[in-house]
């Protein structure tokens, strides 16, 4: 007890023992933090909670935001201490605003953007632990936000080898974790899961007990479109539990000639003479003219505009190109020696780290297109090369380069269709 004492006094006077060098976004965070944990202890600090906020998060004027010097760790920490005190309505909204504008969502996870600014090593801090500081505080706040499920998948995702990056990230990571297990999934599953396309039944799975299989629908598309006036997908559970599922479609196009979409990532492919600039020419009609026999460059742009797990990046060949594989003494040394000829792919923005090596763990050279994969893909914008030859005359159409995040493939991105003629 006497120990819990000095911990309290010390928290509440935690500027005085703040050296003066320190950043005012580093006091603040570290003042959020001694908030929160004073909160947990039974006291109820919610002045200088609302004192903070209304000093280091100004209010809303023409609908902006002003400056803030407010981490996203640090409104992770406030929100639970002014939660629930009716006096704090404009902070707590100001708060929720704060994480809305920076919130970045993809169809299956949410994280935050987060800039520590030079006090980043003061802290420790690093994005991972700010979603879960978040991902806590809104459980605590408001369980039944749909960030909250979007956050958890995105901090699963980012586990290497079942961890994640160092030992701050685990900590607070497993402590966000253990406060959602235990506040949605408390009941062991033991339910019946039905669906019905319409008043049409698609069929049911028994689930009962803990675990990690996974079960699967599959509607043909004819059944879809029978479905006239456009019907309902109903799920249904039937007893207690949680029931976790994703609803996909698997189509074809109607026609080869697909425009570029972007649905989470951006992609454009173009060729490009490695010998001869004559040997590869971009027609005004969009063909790519390639003289047979060349070796051509091919050069894939990818843009993540924020950070994407699990991502493949494939771009199908022409049928009349050959990739050649500088692994591979059957296709010849480079000329001069020179391996850059083969060898590109340094990302032209991507954490300092990244600068000398690809940007990809893992490279498939495959007969029909060329395929590289990461586990982590930070936002930025990335280039994929490759050289293949032109060994067979005709007019080839090129379906687009796609990226996807393989486990959420809704995630995704593709150029436009090509045609190459080789003459």
């Amino acid at each position: 007890l006497e120990m819990l004492n000095r911990v309290h006094a010390y928290l509440r006077a935690i500027r005085s023992h703040m050296p003066a060098w320190y950043g005012r976004s580093v006091r603040d965070a570290i003042e959020a933090y001694a908030l929160n944990v004073r909160w947990r202890m039974g006291d109820h600090p919610v002045e200088e909670a609302r004192r903070l906020v209304d000093s280091e998060l100004p209010p809303v004027a023409g609908g902006e935001p002003g400056k803030s010097y407010l981490s996203v760790e640090a409104v992770g920490w406030l929100l639970p201490v002014l939660s629930g005190d009716a006096a704090s309505a404009s902070e707590n909204a100001r708060l929720r605003q704060f994480l809305e504008n920076r919130v970045v969502e993809t169809a299956g996870t949410a994280s935050f953007r987060v800039d520590y600014g030079d006090g980043q090593y003061l802290l420790l801090g690093t994005s991972r632990r700010a979603d879960a500081i978040v991902l806590q505080g809104l459980i605590e706040t408001d369980p039944r936000s749909d960030l909250i499920p979007r956050i958890v998948r995105g901090l699963l995702a980012h586990r290497t080898a079942g961890r994640w990056d160092n030992t701050q990230e685990n900590v607070f990571v497993l402590l966000a974790l253990d406060r959602y297990f235990n506040t949605y999934e408390k009941q062991t599953p033991d339910f019946v899961a039905r669906i019905w396309l319409g008043s049409r039944y698609a069929g049911q799975q028994v689930l009962k007990g803990r675990s990690t299989d996974r079960f699967a629908f599959h509607i043909p598309m004819s059944e879809v479109q029978q479905a006239k006036g456009g019907s309902n997908l109903i799920i249904q559970r039937h007893g207690t539990g949680r029931l976790y599922y994703r609803i996909g479609m698997q189509y074809a196009p109607k026609t080869l000639i697909l425009h570029p979409l972007d649905a989470g990532f951006t992609v454009a492919r173009r060729y490009e003479a490695v010998d001869n600039p004559q040997d590869v020419k971009h027609l005004p009609d969009g063909t790519w003219l390639v003289k047979a026999g060349a070796r051509v460059r091919v050069r894939v742009t990818m843009v993540a505009p924020s950070r994407r797990t699990n991502v493949a990046l494939c771009d199908p060949l022409p049928a009349g190109f050959e990739p050649l594989n500088p692994s591979l003494p059957m296709q010849g040394a480079p000329p001069g020696g020179d391996e850059s000829v083969y060898r590109e792919g340094v990302p032209t923005r991507s954490p300092w780290w990244n600068w000398w090596i690809p940007w990809y763990n893992h490279e498939n050279l495959r007969d029909n297109q060329a395929e590289a994969f990461t586990n982590l893909l930070w936002d930025g914008v990335y280039e994929y090369t490759y050289v293949a030859r032109a060994t067979t005359l005709g007019r080839f159409v090129v379906p687009p380069a796609y990226a996807e995040e393989m486990y959420s493939p809704e995630v995704f991105g593709r150029s436009g269709t090509s045609f190459v003629e080789i003459r």
